[in-house]
């Protein structure tokens, strides 16, 4: 996973609930961070390490961990929106942006970062209505949470009301998820 999502969660962490938070996080997470929590933006880091990271952050919290990673995908979008610009520009709605995701933003990542590890998002309108949109996610990660947030981030970007619900298709095991958003 790119270290992008790894300082982006820290930094959010620190935002919401201070320094000494992201300290606790960090301290008891210490033992399986392979860098001990000293993340590069450039760097690669295992999946497993942001999942313990959020873990200690739901115990310190007492928050749940869906609904932390929800909020993470939430603030990840809006920092996708001020540092790659030309993606969000180049789309005139969230139905455009969502769509292009898998066929231009996902490839011009590829050009950068050839290692890295993307999930699917296959998208269609289903009985070719213009104002519903399908969305299958996919991805060994199970992060179905993380692309609710970044949904939901893309709708507060482009100011539209949209509603979506979200339906694992693969045994509530959150590697294969629909979201359905119907735009009103």
């Amino acid at each position: 996973m790119k270290g992008m999502v790894f300082t982006e969660f820290l930094e959010m962490v620190e935002e919401k609930f201070g320094f000494d938070v992201v300290d606790n996080i960090l301290e008891a997470s210490k033992d399986k961070l392979s860098t001990g929590g000293a993340y590069t933006a450039i760097g690669t880091y295992s999946h497993g390490e942001i999942i313990t990271l959020v873990t200690n952050l739901s115990t310190e919290t007492n928050i749940p961990i869906p609904h932390l990673v929800h909020v993470f995908g939430t603030h990840l979008l809006g920092q996708f929106a001020a540092h790659y610009t030309q993606f969000f520009e180049e789309a005139n709605n969230t139905f455009e942006f969502l769509e292009s995701i898998d066929n231009h933003i996902h490839i011009e990542v590829l050009k950068l970062y050839p290692d890295a590890e993307l999930p699917r998002f296959k998208c269609f309108h289903p009985d070719d209505k213009p104002n519903e949109l399908t969305m299958i996610y996919s991805s060994e990660r199970a992060m179905s949470d993380l692309a609710a947030g970044l949904i939901e981030g893309a709708i507060k970007y482009y100011k539209e009301n949209i509603t979506f619900t979200k339906m694992d298709l693969d045994n509530s095991n959150g590697k294969i998820v629909k979201f359905d958003l119907i735009k009103s």
